[in-house]
């Protein structure tokens, strides 16, 4: 689980430069004030201290609160003579993402036919069923096969969850019916995708290639791709071959045909039609 933007032991509270600026003179005060009230609601939470940016404040605590806590602060900062509580927005916990995964669906929804379950089928699944009603996704849904010989998939999910996780708890282990067939929500670790490197290769990253230099994504040669026409034998004139070869002029696309040099099929290595890039996120396939 990863967090975006602040850490879990922060309350932001979004809000107008006037209001910004009003709490800021006085930030001791502030804290002073917020830690009475919260040690009277018998509260185990404590402001360290506030601090602001563009779009309003962020209050600093000691541990990470609950929602008892967030409405005391909140109404504290709404209650203040000079304030302008229709500026000021409610207060937001840091997000984080949870990771999750979906069994039990077809790769090949429809029978009798060859077309695969596709990441808009997946959104529009999850916009039908209730359970994800209050459900934002991260990222797209992503779908591979159990494995090569298998007609079933796994769905891949990134959502935006809360620092307790309770979108997460409340979804693992649900079941739902998609058609004739009953769909399991799981538990996952992050699922990062099979690395290209910078020279078309699948598998490895940039800095773990083996290959020296750079290496073209259309002709794979030894240049980098944005020199391909000045580099690549193809754009240059051969007299010597029957027919002769033109020189491709200059500004315009190479008009030659390569093979992808990973799959080599009729398109560029980094071409989004590769069953390389379709199954970059199933390190069992690769």
């Amino acid at each position: 689980m990863t967090t975006k933007g602040l850490s879990r032991k922060q309350v932001f509270i979004p809000m107008s430069r006037e209001n910004i600026n009003f709490i800021m003179k006085s930030l001791s005060l502030h804290v002073a004030n917020m830690n009475r009230l919260l040690r009277n609601a018998k509260s185990d939470i404590l402001t360290d201290y506030i601090c602001a940016n563009p779009i309003g404040i962020t209050i600093v605590t000691n541990k990470v609160s609950q929602q008892l806590d967030i409405a005391i602060i909140n109404n504290y900062v709404k209650s203040l003579n000079d304030i302008n509580s229709l500026q000021v927005d409610k207060p937001r916990l840091p997000k984080s993402k949870s990771y999750l995964k979906i069994i039990g669906i077809p790769f090949f929804p429809h029978a009798n036919s060859q077309e695969r379950l596709t990441p808009n089928d997946i959104e529009t699944i999850l916009k039908q069923n209730h359970i994800f009603n209050n459900i934002s996704l991260a990222s797209k849904p992503r779908v591979i096969k159990v494995s090569p010989k298998s007609d079933m998939s796994i769905i891949w999910l990134d959502i935006w969850d809360v620092q307790s996780s309770s979108n997460t708890k409340m979804l693992i282990n649900r079941c739902f019916n998609v058609g004739n067939y009953i769909a399991t929500i799981r538990g996952a670790n992050m699922n990062p995708s099979v690395p290209q490197c910078k020279n078309w290769k699948w598998g490895h990253a940039t800095f773990s290639c083996r290959i020296q230099g750079a290496k073209c994504v259309k002709c794979n040669g030894l240049h980098k791709s944005e020199h391909h026409q000045e580099f690549g034998w193809c754009c240059k004139a051969n007299n010597k071959i029957n027919p002769p070869r033109l020189e491709t002029k200059k500004g315009k696309p190479c008009p030659h045909l390569f093979k992808c040099s990973n799959c080599h099929r009729d398109h560029l290595a980094n071409s989004n039609q590769c069953p390389f890039w379709h199954h970059r996120f199933n390190r069992e396939w690769h």
